[in-house]
């Protein structure tokens, strides 16, 4: 059974029709929206700071969302995949991202929409991605605008694929 926890009398609010692994930890300050799905070993930690989840998000395995304490907030748009292993900590993504697996988004950082932060990207503190672009490498770059093609091939597919891996569970 997942671990789902109040923090200083604070307890996690999912929406309708989500999915978590029964190994995956919710705690504190999170509010997550609609067909959302958290993933086996996933971390989400609402305990040192608020964490807004928008509507068919996916938080993959492995993944961590947290913030810093009086500092950082994180909020997540609709339709964003965070890849297993990603690290978000204290940024704004937009609607329609995907964070790739292992990417790190520190704080600060405000992620635009129809956006792709490639694998093992590391987007430093502060960095504001313009929407519609791929950013990769370490430091997290600009590479190339991306196309409507990815923006449905890839961003769309992965949500919509994760949305219909999690009805697998239920």
């Amino acid at each position: 059974m997942a671990t789902i926890l109040p923090v200083k009398g604070i307890s996690p609010k999912l929406g309708e029709n989500c999915f978590v692994a029964p190994n995956a930890t919710i705690v504190g300050d999170v509010v997550m929206g609609n067909e959302c799905s958290v993933w086996f070993n996933a971390v989400i930690r609402g305990d040192v700071n608020s964490i807004r989840i928008g509507n068919k998000v996916n938080i993959q395995d492995g993944a961590v969302l947290h913030c810093t304490y009086q500092k950082t907030k994180v909020s997540l748009g609709n339709n964003v995949s965070i890849g297993h292993n990603a690290i978000v900590h204290g940024c704004t993504v937009h609607d329609n991202v995907l964070i790739g697996m292992g990417a790190i988004v520190m704080d600060n950082c405000e992620i635009g929409s129809n956006t792709i932060i490639a694998a093992g990207a590391v987007v430093t503190e502060g960095t504001i991605v313009p929407s519609g672009c791929i950013f990769a490498g370490v430091p997290a770059k600009k590479v190339k605008d991306i196309s409507q093609e990815l923006i449905n091939g890839e961003i769309d597919r992965i949500a919509n694929n994760y949305l219909m891996y999690s009805s697998w569970f239920k």
